[in-house]
């Protein structure tokens, strides 16, 4: 199937085919982006949910989240939060390989956003569901069945996300709770699929450890608990490895979550919106720039030329 949409880095900016994102914009050369995770949701305890109509209903609001500056999107092989406890929600089996059902929803999502010029920032592990995977032979499985499913998909708008939030305490596999195992796991993506971008998530203060910032193509951070005044810091901080800084969860919202938008723009770096309460927690819902006009208004005018 021929794809539409290619994502690069070319120098510390991002590129789609091979043109800078938002030219002659504020958000010149960055990547902004909204947490989608439960976008693909299923909950094997819940078969009251139907996992299908819920990704139908976000794919037809993507066209009205691009026309507002959005240029990526974050999913996950095992979702987010839904709000309350005991989902069972993951792509993978036990042992790490992928379920097809659940690839299906992901694969309609990714296709949707390369027909609209999007990116899609896919995740392996979340914290609450990567207990599924029996034992590290099979984290390293999963991140491997992962990055060969994206290079023989033929997916050209997807980078990699090897855990959210990795030294969150939820996660008990040392792979997947400390810097050096995500530093193996990110040289194991890259063996496998050369070429591909990828990079893993440190939690809500805005920073990554060294080692993991020099091992990724790209670093993500989170600032849900970073104050918009702190964040030109932690950028500083995070821009000394000359490589494009995402942040791509930050669950600041209206007059906040506008400021901090505009902060991350004006110190050189992506933002990620984190809506919870109305795309992540169930039940989702996903309408557009509706979700919060006031952010969806500030990101239309940092990604406009001339806003």
């Amino acid at each position: 199937m021929a794809r539409n949409t290619r994502v690069s880095i070319q120098g510390n900016r991002w590129h789609i085919n091979d043109k800078v994102t938002y030219p002659r914009a504020p958000a010149e050369g960055l990547l902004m982006n909204v947490r989608m995770v439960n976008a693909t949701f299923e909950d094997l305890n819940r078969p009251d949910f139907d996992p299908e109509a819920n990704t139908d209903r976000f794919i037809a609001q993507i066209p009205d989240y691009a026309a507002h500056g959005v240029r990526a999107f974050t999913l996950n092989l095992q979702g987010g939060f839904p709000g309350y406890e005991g989902a069972v929600n993951s792509a993978f089996n036990p042992d790490g390989t992928l379920r097809e059902p659940y690839l299906h929803r992901v694969k309609r999502v990714i296709e949707a956003c390369d027909q609209q010029g999007i990116v899609v920032i896919l995740g392996c592990y979340y914290q609450r569901q990567a207990h599924i995977l029996r034992d590290a032979d099979a984290i390293r499985a999963g991140v491997v069945h992962t990055t060969r499913w994206i290079q023989e998909s033929g997916f050209t708008n997807v980078m990699l996300e090897i855990a959210n939030e990795f030294n969150h305490p939820g996660f008990q596999h040392p792979l997947l709770k400390t810097p050096e195992g995500q530093v193996e796991l990110i040289r194991l993506a890259r063996r496998t699929a050369p070429g591909l971008l990828v990079s893993t998530s440190g939690i809500g203060n805005g920073t990554v450890p060294g080692e993991v910032a020099e091992a990724a193509d790209f670093i993500l951070i989170h600032l849900n608990e970073t104050p918009v005044e702190e964040i030109p810091e932690r950028i500083a901080t995070m821009r000394q490895f000359g490589k494009p800084v995402v942040c791509n969860e930050d669950d600041k919202i209206g007059e906040e979550g506008a400021r901090a938008a505009e902060a991350c723009v004006t110190h050189g770096a992506s933002w990620g919106f984190m809506a919870a309460e109305v795309n992540q927690y169930l039940p989702f819902t996903f309408h557009g720039h509706i979700d919060d006009p006031i952010v969806y208004t500030k990101l239309k005018g940092l990604t406009s030329r001339g806003g």
